[in-house]
């Protein structure tokens, strides 16, 4: 049976799981293996997911479950995006009512791994969260089903939507798809606050003329797009990797403000 969960459209044979290993067919339908599958929790800092330009120095409580639709070697997160990992169940109602006890948090982020691979559980509480005057935030790679996209957005108060590449071969390589991605934040920046963070991995994505051509096409889509140009790190399967220097994500930022009102360095 053909998965709808997301653009790879997985054809699932009973028994097995899809390409995000979090949808398997049983008994004739698909169905989600970790929805609610909490594997971390955290009060964070808003600039943390990273947004710069969206309620700065607010806290919100961070929920990640397991999984990805994508295959990144470089994931700075793979302790949970490849494999399921240990997780404990919170409702969606259980997580809304922790999240409005907390003073000072102003709502519910859906984060580490990717989180619209749960996009039921997402819709789901994002709908609770609002009836209690939480604002939801969605720390996302944009591979997703696009109609499924256009109901949930208006949910979400802000997005940051990670854009892996302008090169279409490179993204076909980690298991994505650069039109999926451009016109989720196309989307998200029309009906909600949208940020964009790009992480500049040596020997992927690190040249120039790539990050000119990247700031260039969302400058069309919209020249005050805040782009976050942060620094690679060793991890996931590139643990042996240089992490990237400062000298060339300074560079990179740079090149990205010939398009773009506002750029930001990371992890710098």
């Amino acid at each position: 049976m053909i998965c709808k969960g997301c653009p790879h459209q997985c054809n699932i044979r009973e028994g097995f799981k899809g390409f995000c290993k979090t949808r398997s067919l049983k008994d004739g339908k698909v169905v989600s293996l970790n929805y609610g599958r909490a594997t971390s929790l955290a009060l964070d800092p808003i600039e943390k997911k990273p947004l710069k330009h969206f309620m700065p120095g607010s806290y919100i409580l961070s929920i990640g479950f397991w999984g990805c639709n994508m295959c990144c070697p470089w994931c700075q997160n793979d302790s949970i995006s490849r494999d399921e990992a240990f997780s404990q169940y919170i409702s969606p109602e259980i997580l809304v009512e922790k999240a409005f006890r907390i003073k000072g948090n102003i709502g519910i982020a859906y984060t580490y791994n990717e989180p619209l691979i749960s996009l039921d559980y997402v819709r789901e509480t994002a709908i609770l969260a609002h009836k209690h005057h939480l604002k939801n935030v969605l720390v996302t790679n944009g591979m997703v089903d696009q109609n499924a996209f256009g109901e949930i957005i208006p949910l979400i108060d802000a997005l940051n939507i990670d854009l892996k590449t302008i090169d279409e071969r490179k993204y076909k390589s980690i298991g994505g798809d650069l039109n999926t991605v451009l016109n989720s934040i196309k989307i998200a920046s029309k009906f909600s606050h949208c940020e964009v963070t790009t992480l500049i991995v040596p020997g992927f994505n690190d040249n120039i003329e790539e990050m000119e051509k990247l700031a260039e096409t969302l400058a069309r889509i919209n020249p005050d797009m805040v782009l976050h140009v942060t620094r690679f790190f060793p991890s996931g399967d590139m643990k042996d990797a240089n992490p990237t220097s400062v000298q060339a994500v300074y560079a990179m930022a740079q090149a990205a403000r010939k398009y773009l009102n506002y750029v930001y360095e990371g992890n710098v």
